[in-house]
């Protein structure tokens, strides 16, 4: 039995799934997103780890989750200026704690994806590979992934020459070969290896 179903049948209500997207990329925001999914939704058994879905499957079941009165979800970015301030990992506990506090329904217990646990109020429990497992969890990922592609895809239109279409800002061979030939632009993560060590050859 999952985590999350030994919760909700001990009676623990509101509870709401935590999880990220960009930690690793070498531009762009890190994006956090909180979701809490009715007991007796359907969406529950079709939710998956967004890592395992397919972009056309994930964007579906972000509209399902986006559209559906059984799911309360919260989103919260923090952009590469204060990743580069702060550090990716603060940055990103920064994030979540921000999407918890944009959830309209205020959940008493969290389950967040990972071996850390942000600074919230109500009970948090970190489950190593909770959205594999959990599917508040996975709902939040899958919300974050969307979310932030497509902030990306914003991007692509905005500095052109990078791919941020294609790679998302992560650290490929082509998005090295970019920044080699352009230099980092203003979303680029200049704290992150790589980044200005490739534009310091131009």
């Amino acid at each position: 039995m999952a985590l999350e179903e030994g919760l909700l049948t001990r009676g623990v209500w509101p509870l709401c799934g935590i999880d990220e997207a960009g930690r690793g990329p070498l531009a762009g925001p890190v994006v956090a997103a909180a979701a809490i999914i009715s007991p007796f939704s359907p969406l529950r058994n079709m939710v998956r780890d967004s890592k395992k879905l397919s972009p056309s499957k994930r964007e579906y079941l972000y509209e399902l989750l986006m559209s559906s009165d059984d799911v309360s979800c919260g989103i919260a970015m923090v952009d590469e200026q204060v990743i580069d301030k702060i550090n990716i990992l603060k940055a990103t506990m920064m994030a979540m704690e921000q999407s918890v506090n944009n959830l309209k329904v205020k959940p008493l217990y969290a389950l967040v994806d990972g071996n850390r646990k942000p600074n919230l109020s109500c009970e948090c429990i970190p489950v190593i590979g909770g959205d594999a497992t959990e599917p508040s969890i996975s709902a939040a990922s899958i919300i974050a992934k969307v979310t932030r592609d497509r902030h990306m895809l914003d991007m692509d239109s905005l500095y052109p020459g990078y791919g941020f279409r294609i790679h998302k800002g992560y650290p490929t061979r082509d998005h090295y070969t970019a920044i080699y030939r352009f230099g980092p632009c203003p979303i680029h993560r200049k704290s992150f290896k790589g980044v200005l060590v490739n534009a310091d050859r131009i």
